[in-house]
């Protein structure tokens, strides 16, 4: 499987993500949820989360659509770095040469996290949130996301600005735009094992 990394920088980020609006954002992010929901039906696909600084909120939102056990098998909170070792793979030596917040730990958690699950698809974040956390080359609002499809793993990363409430919500928003995007730009002629 290849591994794509791609740092997005600020001035990429969409209205959405710089807006402090959490109605709106949430709203959005309930629309692409319902939009992966109703492609991950068509094919009969299934998908996973494994998450750290979203806390689960991103299987929050995939849940909170009726119908969502045809599509979701489920997802780990891996807040601590052993948890994420133990349960979704991440070897240890990633997590102390590039820490918890990187692309190396987010690309092993959503492939832990596929193969754990056994779906095709999987999504995983890990940041800072605030207030405190920051560290040299990652400031608070850094969000390393990822997202895997057992042909190809990609992450990336954005810099949100906003409180702790905030950075987790565009964090969802974000990396379930990024599995749309991937998912209108994929072909499918696999079926659900489920």
């Amino acid at each position: 499987m290849a591994n794509e990394t791609k740092i997005i920088e600020m001035a990429e980020l969409d209205e959405i993500e710089r807006s402090e609006d959490l109605a709106t954002i949430r709203e959005k992010t309930q629309e692409i949820a319902r939009q992966i929901q109703q492609i991950l039906l068509e094919r009969g696909q299934m998908m996973a989360t494994a998450e750290s600084l979203t806390g689960g909120l991103v299987a929050s939102h995939i849940v909170d659509i009726a119908g969502s056990s045809a599509v979701f098998a489920g997802g780990i909170v891996a807040y601590q770095n052993e948890i994420k070792e133990a349960l979704l793979g991440v070897p240890h030596a990633v997590l102390e040469e590039k820490g918890a917040v990187s692309a190396e730990t987010v690309l092993n958690m959503t492939e832990g996290a596929r193969k754990k699950f056994g779906c095709q698809w999987a999504i995983a974040t890990s940041g800072i949130a605030g207030p405190g956390g920051a560290e040299p080359g990652k400031p608070v609002g850094t969000v390393w996301m990822a997202v895997a499809n057992g042909k190809k793993n990609t992450a990336f990363c954005k810099i949100f600005a906003g409180n702790r409430t905030c950075v987790r919500e565009k964090s969802v928003y974000s990396v379930l735009g990024k599995l749309l995007f991937l998912l209108n730009n994929q072909k499918s002629t696999c079926t659900s094992e489920h």
